[in-house]
């Protein structure tokens, strides 16, 4: 007896040693991999133009983020969570598109909703370029392919190491990060860098949040700033959006004082406009959704208000599957301008066939 019980002692000893060599080891290849992009980064143009804009001709762009081609009605994400307004908590279960030919079809019904609006520029966000999550389609590959015409600027904002949660089904290693296309020159293109959240673990699992920059030369001298950014999104508090919001801020108005014009687009994972409870739901308002006022911006700066901001929101809940009047939704996606360029705004509303978000479209004028 007193020998069974040695050896069953002696077995689940090793099983813990082995435990501990794993889990130590997974870190330990976690923090030698784990790096941030370093800020202010040249960032390459790929098939330069030498078109040169106008002021006073009418210009448009479109933000869209395409959420790595996974999110299809059925699809929900698995660090997103909430309740109902009975109060039944729900969360999303997956961490992988269902499928490759899902993740092709969403990227191309994406595109297809970019392409339709005839944009003179396009801002896409999750883009993914070899991640085990959305089966290492290259959507940079597949989108810059199907315009040619344009020039393209690519800045990395997610690169992991192989995440092993959930362990059910592991995300994997990601390569994602923010596409902008142009059809006029762009003389720069700097990725800068946002603040993020360093501690441990929540750095391993967030996105090296950045905005791209883009100078575009005007015919009257001055310079178009085009920006494409991506705040987070997990972020108790709003901590980290604040610092964030505070960077984006400071260079705005640094290249507004300059008498540049400015236009930011992307997803701000901020309610814009006042729309925290403009769209029916039977869920609560989630603990992530922080207003981005007007009072938050530089003096000469402010949020387009869509013309059909109150019909067509721009973002759904993924704790859930997709079923309109269920879900939360709202306006996070759009375009930040400043005063010396005239512009209109419409949500595009593509009821989130392809992407948990919906596309914004911006028509504007350099005055």
């Amino acid at each position: 007896m007193k020998r069974s019980l040695k050896l069953v002692l002696t077995i689940l000893g090793a099983i813990l040693l082995l435990l501990v060599l794993f889990v130590g080891g997974y870190v330990l290849y976690m923090q030698l991999n784990y790096y941030r992009i370093e800020d202010n980064t040249a960032l390459e143009v790929a098939n330069p133009s030498d078109a040169t804009l106008e002021s006073g001709t009418t210009y448009k762009a479109l933000t869209y983020n395409i959420g790595f081609g996974a999110y299809n009605h059925d699809f929900s994400f698995f660090m997103d969570s909430g309740t109902m307004t009975d109060g039944t908590a729900v969360s999303g279960t997956m961490s992988r598109a269902q499928s490759k030919d899902i993740v092709l079809t969403n990227t191309q019904g994406a595109l297809d909703a970019a392409q339709a609006q005839d944009a003179d520029f396009y801002l896409f966000q999750e883009v993914d370029t070899k991640s085990t999550r959305s089966f290492k389609v290259n959507q940079r590959d597949f989108i810059e392919q199907a315009e040619p015409d344009y020039s393209s600027i690519y800045a990395v904002n997610f690169h992991s190491s192989y995440l092993l949660y959930p362990f059910n089904e592991p995300h994997g290693s990601v390569l994602s990060g923010l596409l902008t296309l142009s059809r006029y020159s762009v003389s720069e293109a700097v990725r800068r860098s946002y603040p993020v959240d360093p501690s441990f673990p929540t750095k391993f699992f967030d996105l090296d949040r950045c905005f791209t920059l883009l100078r575009l030369p005007v015919d009257n001298g001055k310079e178009l700033v085009l920006i494409n950014s991506h705040m987070s999104a997990y972020d108790a508090g709003g901590t980290i959006r604040a610092e964030q919001l505070k960077l984006l801020n400071e260079t705005m108005q640094a290249e507004y004082k300059k008498g540049n014009y400015v236009i930011v687009g992307g997803d701000f994972n901020h309610a814009l406009c006042d729309t925290i409870t403009t769209f029916p739901s039977q869920q609560n308002v989630p603990d992530w959704v922080f207003p981005l006022e007007s009072s938050d911006l530089s003096a000469g700066l402010g949020v387009v208000k869509a013309e059909n901001l109150t019909e067509v929101p721009t973002c759904r809940s993924t704790d859930l599957p997709y079923v309109k009047g269920v879900n939360y939704s709202v306006v996070i996606d759009g375009f930040i301008v400043s005063d010396n360029v005239t512009a209109t705004a419409q949500n595009v509303d593509t009821d989130f066939d392809f992407s948990d978000h919906n596309p914004v479209l911006l028509s504007f004028t350099l005055n």
